[in-house]
């Protein structure tokens, strides 16, 4: 069982100057109770468990969108709350053929009930009262919108494993992910299509506007894992292969919104389902032990390294330019997904009395990195490398132990996240540039091209006792 509950007030100045332009004060409420059952068995050559899960989620969202400086108190508050009731039962069990052959096989059944409940109301001469302003209702709202959306689905599991010695695993598995679909809830209603043409947006228009739908994944690993050397080196070698559709994008994008027939410039969320991506890649890991036949007992050098490679392409992004559907795969990226991770641990332990001293030093490194589907190169992170390190005595019997540490330690500036709100070409995402040869705002005056980087160089102590 387990419950859980939060609120939190965030500022967020988009545009990161003192103008208020793109400022969005924001109140976030969540609230979520789960609960789930197990049955395990144990028949001899036959494992496994079923079980049931239920998940009740409630997610609340209030904040302004506060354009001051494009139209003079301007104020898009959006009040969102976003339920979700997830029920689930599930099983997964092993048959032991031989003591070297077991075959698995698995299945969840899905249940999933969203519903939704959006308002979305413009204001002029301030901020919207539930933050403190003085602005006035302007028009009727852009969204008015309340619904319910099920979703079912059954997503099975399926692995086998050879083991020709105790110390060697190949295995292949395959496997069918989900993921529900639900509404934006930071959609504007009055921007649906009018798909039967009376000239007037329906209920069931602004829902299929503002819903997106469960997206998919079937998932297909082969692997070995073993020790060699007698113990003294482990590897594990995995392959992977994963097909997606319908895969949900979040987006927030500068859009025009019609307030009492006055086209009114504002901030549009969008989570469209892109269309296909394909995931492939190869991932490998060890640890050695080095030097064992030379070194006193208790002493232990040992190497860990991991290194990743994932091809991650988009097959299908369909988005909507001119009214007309485009595929645009060819010019979007995985965003947060570098091709190439790679990262090694080199540490020695010795007895110390009747203590120990740990030392240890690590470098990760990961090639270049996209913030968003569309390339850009102001907030894009190419390849970095990190450097931490570690010393720590520990007491006998693990009484209490004592350590320094330091963290990014050649002081490495990289990007980890940001906003744009810049023009761009709706095929290539290119950015378009004005006369002055810098980025064309699509929201705000100045525009937003904002970074948010890493932690810097951090050194500190930390101590431990037990009682």
């Amino acid at each position: 069982s387990a419950w859980r509950k939060d609120d939190s007030a965030s500022p967020i100045d988009f545009d990161a100057l003192p103008a208020v332009d793109v400022d969005v004060p924001a109140f976030y409420f969540n609230e979520q109770l789960s609960q789930e059952f197990q049955l395990q068995v144990d028949a001899g050559p036959l494992k496994g468990m079923v079980g049931f899960y239920y998940l009740d989620a409630r997610a609340d969202t209030a904040f302004d969108v506060r354009l001051f400086t494009t139209v003079a108190g301007l104020t898009a508050f959006t009040q969102a709350n976003v339920d979700t009731e997830t029920y689930a039962v599930f099983g997964d069990f092993t048959y032991d053929f031989s003591p070297q052959f077991s075959v698995s096989a698995g299945g969840r059944y899905t249940w999933d009930e969203r519903t939704a409940d959006i308002l979305r109301q413009n204001y002029l001469g301030g901020g919207s009262p539930v933050f403190g302003g003085a602005g006035l209702p302007f028009g009727a709202p852009s969204t008015d919108f309340s619904g319910k959306a099920n979703y079912k689905k059954f997503t099975p599991r399926f692995s086998v494993s050879y083991k020709p010695t105790p110390d060697h695993n190949v295995y292949a598995s395959y496997s069918k992910g989900f993921k529900g679909g639900g509404f934006d809830p930071r959609g504007v209603g009055t921007n649906a299509p009018d798909l039967n043409g009376d000239g007037v947006r329906q209920d069931s228009e602004v829902a299929s506007f503002l819903a997106f739908r469960p997206e998919e994944v079937d998932s297909y690993e082969v692997g070995y894992k073993g020790n060699l050397m007698d113990g003294a080196l482990y590897v594990a070698l995995a392959g992977f292969y994963a097909d997606y559709k319908d895969v949900q994008i979040p987006g927030s994008v500068a859009c025009t919104v019609a307030v009492g027939g006055v086209p009114t410039p504002s901030f549009c969320g969008i989570v469209s389902n892109a269309g296909k991506a394909r995931f492939k890649g190869l991932e490998f890991e060890s640890n050695a032990r080095l030097g064992r036949d030379m070194m006193t007992p208790g002493d232990r050098l040992n190497l860990q390294t991991a290194i990743g490679y994932i091809d991650a392409q988009y097959r299908e992004y369909i988005t909507n330019i001119g009214g007309v559907p485009t595929d645009v795969a060819a010019f979007r990226k995985v965003q947060n997904t570098p091709k190439w991770t790679a990262s090694g641990t080199l540490s020695y332990q010795t007895p110390v009395g009747d203590g120990s001293l740990y030392a240890g030093t690590t470098v990760s490194w990961r090639s270049k990195t996209y913030q968003f589907e569309i390339p850009n190169p102001y907030i894009d992170q190419k390849g970095y490398a990190l450097w931490d390190a570690s010393i720590v005595y520990t007491a006998p019997d693990d009484r209490w132990s004592l350590g320094v540490h330091g963290k990014n330690i050649l002081d490495k500036e990289y990007k980890t996240s940001g906003y744009t709100f810049v023009a761009a070409n709706p095929v290539t995402g290119a950015i378009i540039n004005n006369a002055a040869g810098f980025p064309t705002p699509s929201l705000g005056r100045e525009g937003t091209l904002t970074a948010f980087y890493g932690n810097p160089r951090q050194v500190f102590v930390t101590a431990t006792v037990k009682f």
